[in-house]
């Protein structure tokens, strides 16, 4: 009885994993194809930064220099803002929005290889990232 109801468990487990495991493969891909630049199969910093540098600059309609919470449209929380925003301004130069980026970036690379393939980026980490780079 014990047996049957830890493979049930385990068959649950197994179940519930898969099933979560295309939407984040899918939205790890779709990341990757929209970010991968040289089409090596993966994103390095020199990409995210290419693209975060592209979008501060299409999201900075003021041309100030500078972003805020406004400008940035719901990619980061109040809370984020203010944790990226070390002179607290309540605004992000490029400086700031790209080590942003790279903390992120670094969040989303557990095996710290310097890449992130599509199922780094489909990560709750890769997620965050995805969202200052489109």
């Amino acid at each position: 009885m014990l047996g049957r109801f830890f493979a049930l468990t385990a068959a649950i487990g197994l179940a519930v994993s898969l099933a979560g495991a295309p939407a984040f493969a899918k939205s790890g891909e779709k990341a990757l194809k929209l970010l991968d630049t040289d089409n090596d199969g993966t994103v390095d910093l020199a990409e995210a930064k290419k693209a975060a540098t592209a979008v501060f600059d299409k999201v900075n309609k003021d041309s100030d220099k500078t972003i805020d919470a406004k400008e940035l449209g719901g990619r980061l929380s109040k809370k984020d803002l203010e944790a990226a925003d070390p002179d607290k301004d309540g605004t992000l130069t490029i400086e700031e929005y790209l080590a942003l980026v790279e903390a992120r970036f670094k969040a989303a690379d557990p095996d710290n290889d310097g890449k992130l393939d599509a199922k780094e980026l489909g990560s709750p980490a890769g997620k965050d990232l995805v969202k200052l780079l489109k």
